[in-house]
């Protein structure tokens, strides 16, 4: 009752046929726990169970590796939680880690599952943090990487801490995760951050939302989306297109290397070409065919890790 009175009074400049219309797709969308994981996989159309066997097969990798659960406090006073996986190479020439940004109603130790056999087996470090109202970090709205690239530089700040000032580090992000490191690109970002992986990565919570809405439900955006941004910064304190990663990526100094799948239905490729084109820092893009939302690691493992090597060997560990 509570927040239906809070979505009425922020509501008051939407038209009144739209209030509720605006309430139910915030309170199922933005907030904690009413944000269902099974709802976005139903959304998002990608067929997990033919790749579950080698998702258990990494896994059964990964969790036999040492690792740690780290808290630490957000700028808006938040309990924030990562998972911590120390290189397993103590013979690595050079101090590498990667800071892994989970996708949407996922969690930290979902979603690089797979990547933890790539990133690991080549010694780096993995911090793999919840996002705030995700996993066990705390929070009761949904930052979608408006609020996630400020909890991002408190992230980079713990691994530069934990492993040394020559550490190298690696920004790689999946869906939400991937707007959260291309969002954080335009910020200034310590110069032990080399390079930034965005996978599927959308430019604004508005324009993804707007998409789904027309191409999932057949709805027009209005006036659900403009309802939507008028709760959002009343009640999470920041707008649905306040921060867009196609204007950060104009600012963008760190190399840049975007994947996104063809036939993703959730995040439409169109968004990644877009991206691609307002990104000012050296960059690369690999577009792998047929594969659905998320999928891409999975459809074309081959093909991904190549790209991954081209990219870390050419643009971010050269002088």
């Amino acid at each position: 009752m509570k927040f239906w009175k809070k979505a009425a009074a922020a509501a008051g400049l939407v038209t009144a046929a739209g209030i509720g219309e605006t309430a139910y797709f915030y309170q199922r969308t933005m907030k904690r726990n009413n944000a269902k994981v099974e709802r976005t996989i139903k959304m998002a159309g990608t067929d997990w169970s033919q790749h579950m066997p080698f998702i258990e097969e990494r896994k059964s990798f990964m969790l036999a590796q040492p690792h740690s659960d780290i808290y630490q406090t957000s700028y808006d006073g938040l309990k924030l939680h990562a998972t911590y996986f120390p290189s397993i190479d103590p013979n690595a020439a050079a101090k590498r880690a990667v800071i892994c940004f989970h996708g949407y109603t996922s969690h930290g130790m979902s979603d690089y599952i797979g990547l933890s056999g790539y990133y690991l087996k080549k010694g780096y470090a993995m911090l793999l943090p919840d996002a705030r109202a995700h996993g066990e970090s705390e929070g009761e709205y949904v930052g979608f990487g408006c609020l996630d690239r400020k909890d991002a530089l408190m992230w980079i700040d713990w691994i530069i801490r934990q492993c040394g000032e020559d550490v190298e580090i690696i920004l790689h992000g999946t869906s939400m995760g991937g707007a959260t490191v291309l969002m954080a690109s335009g910020l200034e970002l310590p110069a032990q951050v080399k390079g930034i992986v965005s996978d599927c990565g959308f430019t604004s919570p508005k324009e993804v939302f707007t998409h789904v809405l027309r191409s999932m439900y057949h709805l027009p955006s209005f006036p659900v989306i403009q309802g939507a941004d008028i709760l959002n910064k009343k009640l999470a304190g920041y707008g649905m297109d306040e921060c867009n990663a196609k204007r950060e990526v104009r600012k963008a100094k760190v190399p840049i290397l975007f994947i996104h799948g063809s036939n993703d239905k959730f995040v439409p490729c169109k968004m990644c070409h877009e991206l691609y084109d307002y990104c000012a820092s050296p960059k690369r893009k690999l577009i792998v065919e047929g594969a659905a939302h998320a999928e891409s690691y999975y459809k074309d493992t081959e093909g991904y890790e190549k790209a991954l090597d081209g990219f870390f060997d050419e643009l971010v560990y050269k002088d």
